[in-house]
């Protein structure tokens, strides 16, 4: 229902707006590869400043990795779709000949330091693209007891708890998601020892969503209904203004549908 919230009030505020709602998946669209037709998880890693960059090696060249666990992921998924994790040369060589043998290549992620994982949620001011409109943090735990678990909506075991923020608290997250590309929205995860030191600029980034990233700030249940919509309605708003003020000379690339049928050959 929060998706269909979320789709609802985009498009309510492109009608108000007179934006074209099609034109969503153009967003981020300089940095879709047209001709591997995907979001490359592998060039996303290229992009992240080397302090918080996380090392990643394509899973067909990789013998065996030097330190455990490792994370093996496809070079385009969502939600942790298709993620496994390696605790050992035997997990590693089981895993290993089966994921070489899936349609869509595998990448190895060494595991990220820190005992806390945490979502940064984003969308950019259409007023003003050096600051930002939404900004939220979450952080994700799991119940179920393992150390490296894969966290994901998919997951019943993952909580989200959102976690309020000063006003210079939201410099100081934005001063860092900044030295990114100009992702026009985007949920970034990372990991830490603590909050504290996540928000020192202390972290790494484990992942980045630019197709459709949802803000998980909504999956705390102890969020008021209330709190709730009216984030879905500013956020929607902000991403309406976005949409409707995309340069007009921006090449337009060929995104929803690819990514689509991408998402359905990559096994659970």
């Amino acid at each position: 229902m929060l998706r269909v919230r979320l789709v609802l009030g985009y498009m309510g505020w492109c009608l108000r707006l007179g934006a074209r709602p099609w034109n969503y998946f153009q967003l981020n669209a300089p940095w879709f590869n047209a001709r591997r037709r995907l979001f490359s998880k592998a060039e996303m890693d290229q992009l992240i400043p080397e302090a918080w960059r996380l090392r990643q090696t394509p899973l067909a060249e990789l013998k065996q990795p030097r330190h455990w666990p490792v994370f093996l992921k496809p070079e385009w998924g969502q939600n942790a779709k298709g993620i496994a994790v390696a605790r050992n040369n035997a997990e590693w060589e089981r895993l290993r000949q089966a994921l070489l043998q899936q349609p869509i290549p595998y990448l190895v992620q060494e595991a990220a330091p820190g005992q806390h994982e945490f979502e940064i949620f984003y969308i950019r001011s259409a007023a003003d693209p050096t600051r930002f409109a939404v900004l939220s943090l979450t952080e994700t735990r799991n119940l179920g007891g393992d150390d490296w678990p894969v966290n994901s909506i998919l997951n019943p075991d993952t909580r989200h708890t959102a976690l309020p923020l000063s006003p210079q608290q939201e410099r100081q997250l934005w001063r860092y998601m900044s030295q990114l590309p100009p992702f026009r929205i985007a949920r970034v995860g990372v990991r830490a020892e603590s909050l504290e030191a996540m928000l020192d600029g202390h972290f790494r980034i484990i992942e980045i969503n630019l197709f459709v990233p949802m803000p998980l700030m909504l999956l705390d249940e102890d969020i008021p209904l209330k709190q709730r919509h009216d984030f879905i309605r500013k956020a929607m708003k902000a991403l309406a203004e976005l949409t409707l003020a995309l340069p007009s000379d921006q090449k337009r690339k060929r995104i929803f549908w690819p990514m689509f049928f991408l998402n359905y050959r990559i096994k659970p």
